[in-house]
């Protein structure tokens, strides 16, 4: 049975509408940042990733809200969100002032890792056309009252953008709720985002406004103590079984103290080397709690959007009806697979998914 009661899809024009800044990820392949020549483009951001992911893996119908400036990156910025399938629900074309004094696009330098060496990112996001989102710039009536969205999507790292992003989100997360839309939030804390803007303290203040509308949490440990104010002394993402069930206690606190919540998950990785990963997940509703297939020394490839890619599994199986124990085993797979090829977004298929749930192997498939 489902843990959450949601619109159905008949209704809908939309299964997911995602608020967020999307940007312009430059990857210097195997090299490093500060000695590339070279740069591969794609597109990525915490929000888009979870849509782009349930639309090009699991078919599932999706949108993005979000702002660009009106230059040659965002337009390539926009060319590869229409191959990536995600609706533009909602695109602020921003005017550009030539050099980017007030208003720009954000670019991301992530550079992947290997062995001992821990993947980088290196952002210039400032001043950019999402951050300078204000209340009142979105109908969110018209989206979803008259379109109709199954479920929404925001994260923390929209919330940090600037100080009027925060409140974008809670008037989008106040109108979904009054339409019936499941209200999902990936806390995503990043500490230099928050830099400027009051640190921890800031962040948390922000954020508990926030999740008091929300229906679905994602979150860690670094999240749920710097974001949320819920500390937790010496937990971390092992997956021993004394933090399994540290998690398990921790969750039932913010169960507690949010009474709208009604599924916490969190995804568990330990990092043995940047290319090898232990990864798996837990969740929490107030009824059950549910541990994720474990991942014993994950090859990774790219590990930057491997929990977003984990949201989309889980927001797939849960959409769909799953108990939360097999909505967790699609998003650990899905994560996973995510995490085998370059980018922020997928480039797995539900085929793949649906194998690695079923215990699949690495086999050469012919």
């Amino acid at each position: 049975m489902s843990v959450l009661e949601l619109r159905p899809a008949a209704e809908c024009r939309y299964d997911l509408v995602a608020l967020g800044e999307v940007m312009l990820r430059l990857d210097p392949g195997d090299g490093r940042i500060a000695t590339a020549r070279t740069f591969t483009v794609s597109e990525g951001g915490g929000e888009y990733n979870v849509a782009r992911g349930l639309r090009r893996c699991f078919g599932m119908r999706t949108g993005i809200v979000t702002a660009l400036a009106d230059n040659p990156v965002g337009r390539l910025i926009e060319d590869l969100m229409l191959q990536g399938g995600v609706e533009q629900v909602h695109l602020d074309w921003v005017p550009y002032d030539g050099v980017g004094r007030e208003i720009r696009n954000g670019l991301n330098f992530t550079e992947r890792g290997f062995g001992v060496r821990a993947a980088l990112g290196c952002s210039d996001r400032g001043r950019s056309a999402a951050s300078a989102m204000k209340p009142g710039d979105v109908d969110w009536e018209t989206i979803f009252g008259r379109d109709g969205v199954r479920w929404f999507h925001c994260g923390g790292v929209f919330g940090a953008l600037s100080t009027t992003s925060a409140e974008v989100a809670l008037e989008a997360m106040i109108a979904a709720r009054a339409h019936g839309t499941v209200v999902s939030f990936d806390l995503n804390y990043r500490p230099s985002l928050w830099q400027a803007l009051g640190g921890e303290k800031a962040a948390a203040d922000v954020n508990r406004r926030l999740v008091d509308q929300v229906d679905v949490l994602l979150g860690n440990e670094e999240d749920f103590s710097a974001a949320l104010g819920f500390h937790v002394e010496g937990l971390n993402d092992s997956l021993t079984g004394l933090q399994v069930n540290a998690y398990r206690d921790l969750h039932a606190r913010i169960l507690d103290a949010y009474p709208r919540l009604a599924l916490i998950a969190t995804t568990l990785r330990e990092a043995h080397t940047a290319t090898r990963n232990d990864w798996s997940s837990v969740a929490s509703t107030r009824a059950s709690f549910a541990v994720g297939p474990r991942m014993a020394n994950l090859e990774i490839f790219d590990r930057v959007g491997g929990g977003d890619s984990f949201a989309s599994g889980l927001v797939y199986g849960l959409l769909h009806g799953f108990d939360v124990d097999t909505s967790v085993a699609y998003g650990v797979a899905h994560g996973a697979l995510a995490m085998t090829t370059p980018g922020d977004t997928s480039m797995a298929t539900l085929k793949e998914v649906e194998r690695l749930v079923s215990g699949g192997s690495a086999r050469v498939v012919r």
